[in-house]
């Protein structure tokens, strides 16, 4: 079995550690607690892993994100991955800071990078998991947060939630979505 997990984000060092790139980050931590490496390939940094019995492909899309969908299309295709098979983990300014909501399918709800692979896949129906960065900004300044960089307090609180991030992934891998979020969503 063959998964493609996708995480979200922007390439570039000005976007390295933005609520925007929360895709990116648990997908660099789940990387390292697996001794994966990323390397840049076909519209996007890759790597991959074993986790019992299933090869777990990892990207973090080259493309930005308003444009994320080319990469998710383009390795699926490449690894002939079904999208019952495909977790993309974006972050959601609906959600308070550190909740972790995994769905099924459903709206993009204004995330730009969502909306994209659900305009090139022709469906809303892939699995995402949603990373609350809240949405503490005043009105017109959304981009401004959503590309602005964590806090302090809540940098503190990352590694924590990227794990419990990490362990969702290989749980949505190993047991299924349904079982998964019957285990992590609150």
């Amino acid at each position: 079995m063959k998964y493609l997990v996708v995480g979200l984000g922007n390439i570039g060092p000005e976007y390295e550690l933005t609520r925007h790139n929360i895709g990116f980050l648990i997908l660099d931590r789940l990387a390292d607690l697996q001794q994966a490496d990323f390397s840049l390939e076909r519209h996007a940094f890759k790597t991959e892993f074993k986790h019992k019995g299933r090869t777990i492909h990892l990207i973090k899309p080259t493309t930005y994100m308003n444009a994320s969908g080319k990469a998710v299309q383009y390795w699926m295709q490449a690894l002939s991955i079904h999208k019952d098979n495909v977790l993309i983990i974006a972050d959601d300014i609906a959600l308070p800071f550190g909740k972790l909501r995994l769905r099924p399918k459903g709206s993009d709800a204004g995330h730009n990078g969502l909306k994209d692979i659900a305009a090139t896949l022709g469906t809303q129906d892939y699995g995402r998991l949603r990373c609350g960065i809240g949405n503490d900004f005043s009105k017109g300044r959304q981009v401004e947060y959503v590309l602005g960089q964590f806090p302090k307090d809540q940098l503190e609180a990352l590694v924590p939630l990227m794990d419990r991030a990490g362990d969702m992934v290989l749980s949505f891998c190993s047991r299924g979505i349904q079982a998964t979020m019957n285990e992590f969503n609150d």
